[in-house]
């Protein structure tokens, strides 16, 4: 079961009439996915399951997103607003979560992490030997190579700076974060593991300047 952050005990499910709006992100490329309604049933087997589960008011019964379709929503954190009025769920999105066959039930994407993005398409090319893709003849040429090029990305990265041209710079180092995320999903790792170490990092310091006061 979900550790219960201790913000949840209050809601407030007078004031929205025991149906708490809930609003569904990907935790990794904060997209927004989509609306729904919980009744106190429906977090508590939220929380129980790790899989989102809504009110359905007009099926007026409990529904679990995914549970006929196979593409379920997996819980990574939920938290509340201000006011303990409102649920924000962070998940791991399986599969495409609007019945449209779309990533998002909103047409417009918000907040869409590029990154995220870019990993997709690379891990595509890892995963498919696509003709003419320069990605999918990096990965056919091996660890080596592909380390390699981001050890010359990051010489001419640095050499960029040395000459104080900051275009050449912002060219160099977008080859350099290119390559560095090639090589990370070559090792089946991806940036996300990179932002949460350095997350851990942080808190860690942050933790050890507080002892030490």
């Amino acid at each position: 079961m979900l550790k219960i952050e201790e913000r949840l005990l209050n809601l407030n499910w007078i004031k929205t009439n025991g149906m708490m709006p809930v609003i569904i992100q990907e935790h990794a490329s904060q997209e927004i996915l989509m609306h729904g309604y919980m009744n106190k049933e429906a977090l508590f087997k939220t929380q129980k399951d790790g899989l989102v589960t809504f009110y359905s008011r007009s099926k007026k019964r409990l529904w679990t997103k995914g549970e006929k379709s196979g593409n379920y929503l997996k819980v990574i954190e939920i938290t509340t607003d201000c006011d303990y009025d409102t649920l924000l769920i962070l998940v791991k999105s399986l599969g495409k979560t609007c019945h449209l066959g779309n990533s998002s039930c909103f047409f417009k994407k918000y907040y869409t992490n590029f990154l995220f993005e870019l990993e997709n398409i690379i891990e595509n090319r890892k995963n498919q030997s696509i003709k003419n893709s320069y990605t999918s003849e990096l990965y056919k040429s091996g660890t080596s190579r592909i380390a390699q090029k981001v050890g010359e990305e990051a010489i001419e990265t640095i050499l960029a700076s040395m000459k104080k041209n900051k275009n050449e710079l912002i060219n160099e180092a977008s080859d350099l974060i290119y390559h560095l995320i090639v090589l990370l999903h070559d090792q089946s790792l991806n940036l996300n593991l990179v932002f949460n170490n350095l997350k851990q990092r942080r808190i860690k310091k942050l933790n050890t300047n507080s002892n030490n006061k």
